[in-house]
């Protein structure tokens, strides 16, 4: 990036925000896209609990490798190297960041006591920027999907062309 450690770390905050998700990889895990929130200088993540985004490899006093796609185009931005923290559920810091969370939780199936949920059975975990990444690696870093419960399109029912395309009869 640039020499001077004040911009690369406001192009670390400026392009975290944007973006929706950020593809994060934690110790001894495959890199996962995650939504996020950008609060009081560093990521905030929900997850690990049922009906959220799994965090693995994101461990309390660890490290991850943060990569931070455009919104507009899709490409990277900017990688970071993140020190993870998990945050205490009920703690005053927990409570900030929950309500940050909540606030771009989409289609929660519990909103109103989601945040309840949130504290009994899942984690909240903060990514600190540590060190930005001068040089994004080379090449697509293209790696095979992960194993996934998601179903694949079946093939489609021979009446539904007729029933899509069948025309007003007056």
């Amino acid at each position: 990036m640039t020499a001077d450690p004040l911009l690369d770390r406001a192009l670390v905050e400026e392009a975290t925000k944007k973006s929706g998700l950020i593809w994060v990889q934690g110790d001894d895990s495959p890199a996962r896209a995650l939504w996020h929130v950008w609060y009081e200088g560093a990521v905030h993540l929900v997850g690990d609990g049922p009906g959220e985004q799994p965090l693995p490899g994101l461990v309390d006093g660890g490290t991850a490798e943060v990569t931070v796609r455009s919104k507009d185009k899709g490409g990277r931005v900017v990688a970071w190297t993140a020190d993870v923290r998990e945050l205490s559920a009920g703690s005053e810091e927990w409570e900030a960041a929950v309500a940050e969370l909540k606030g771009k939780r989409l289609n929660a199936p519990d909103a109103e006591r989601v945040t309840v949920r949130w504290a009994e059975q899942c984690r909240v975990v903060r990514l600190t920027p540590r060190e930005v990444t001068t040089e994004l690696p080379s090449g697509s870093l293209a790696a095979v999907p992960l194993p996934t419960g998601a179903t694949t399109r079946q093939p489609v029912p021979d009446a539904l062309p007729r029933l899509l395309f069948k025309r007003k009869r007056r």
